[in-house]
């Protein structure tokens, strides 16, 4: 049994993870932002506000996101958006670790319209929160990395769904982890 809740999951030296950062350099910046913005509305959004039904928040950073790719807003209204809003419902869900790592996830998705990475953030905090979501708190390590090993999958898929082959412009990334 878990002792201590961790923040994420996911192993950054795991094939199924290598072979996403792999991919997701082929991509450019806004098809890696599009991708992830899509994945978290989709996936990750509705667990959030299954705990969080009335905290739109991290609904309103996926909706920035999208207007600064739109070239509607400015890039320091968006960051406004995810550090004050996204990540501070975050900080404020300690006693809620599905909903903390859902809106993690989220703020890393609608990071990613201004660094490529932040995509893989999304991966790692989205298993954390669908790991807790489904699992409950008691879990063991190996069943949460066997969910981790599912949002990978799927999150890959999503990615592969909507690559451009041979992308002329494809996003340089600098793994953090």
């Amino acid at each position: 049994m878990s002792n201590k809740l961790r923040k994420t999951y996911g192993k950054a030296d795991a094939p199924s993870t290598v072979a996403l950062m792999r991919l997701i350099e082929t991509q450019s910046k806004t098809t890696i932002a599009n991708w992830t913005l899509d994945y978290a509305e989709r996936k990750i959004l509705p667990l959030f506000v299954k705990h969080c039904p009335n905290d739109e928040r991290p609904a309103h950073a996926i909706s920035a996101a999208r207007e600064w790719l739109e070239g509607k807003v400015k890039l320091p209204y968006v960051k406004n958006i995810i550090l004050n809003e996204c990540h501070a419902a975050a900080r404020e869900l300690d006693d809620n670790p599905a909903a903390q790592a859902a809106a993690r996830a989220i703020g890393q998705s609608a990071g990613s319209i201004h660094a490529a990475p932040h995509s893989l953030g999304l991966y790692f905090y989205a298993a954390a929160a669908v790991g807790y979501d489904r699992l409950g708190l008691k879990a063991g390590e190996a069943e949460y990395e066997a969910v981790a090993e599912e949002v990978c999958a799927d999150y890959t898929s999503a990615l592969r769904t909507i690559a451009v082959e041979n992308e002329p412009n494809p996003a340089k990334c600098k793994w953090n982890c």
